[in-house]
């Protein structure tokens, strides 16, 4: 899944040779082989992030964006709510930490949100934020999951 307005439709190239580099990883790695942490994949363009968590309530799961890179949020395993809301709609929370590429904001009045579940991904440009962590209707759900970081 790729969601983003038409005014960004054609600034990135989500083809582009990294992030064909970002999905042959997701596609030919024994992913639940991987311990959690920091793979390489091609230096500082591309690496993986492997996580193991629980998921949590929307109060314990802020949005939050990245300006250096896009996420590949995937899901090898359980469910999560996605929260999803463009950068332009959110008030941050803090000012931006350039070292861990991270900004924090508030919860929005108002936000979207889809329901990843194994085997499902989602393209998280610098002008989206998003909320990941998030539990579902179900309830909290152990989750692994592999966030590629494709540099803008």
């Amino acid at each position: 899944m790729l969601t983003t307005n038409m005014l960004l439709a054609e600034k990135y190239d989500y083809l582009s040779g990294k992030f064909k580099k970002a999905f042959a990883f997701l596609r030919e790695t024994d992913l639940a082989a991987l311990p959690v942490g920091n793979v390489p994949i091609d230096g500082e363009e591309v690496f993986a992030n492997v996580q193991s968590y629980t998921t949590m309530d929307v109060k314990e799961c802020p949005f939050e964006s990245h300006r250096a890179y896009f996420d590949v949020q995937y899901v090898a395993e359980g469910e999560e709510c996605f929260g999803y809301e463009p950068v332009a709609n959110l008030t941050p929370s803090m000012e931006y930490d350039k070292e861990k590429d991270l900004i924090f904001y508030k919860e929005p009045a108002q936000s979207g949100c889809v329901v990843l579940k194994a085997g499902d991904f989602a393209i998280v440009p610098p002008e989206d934020g998003h909320a990941p962590r998030r539990m579902t209707a179900n309830g909290p759900c152990a989750v692994k999951k592999i966030v590629v970081k494709v540099r803008v």
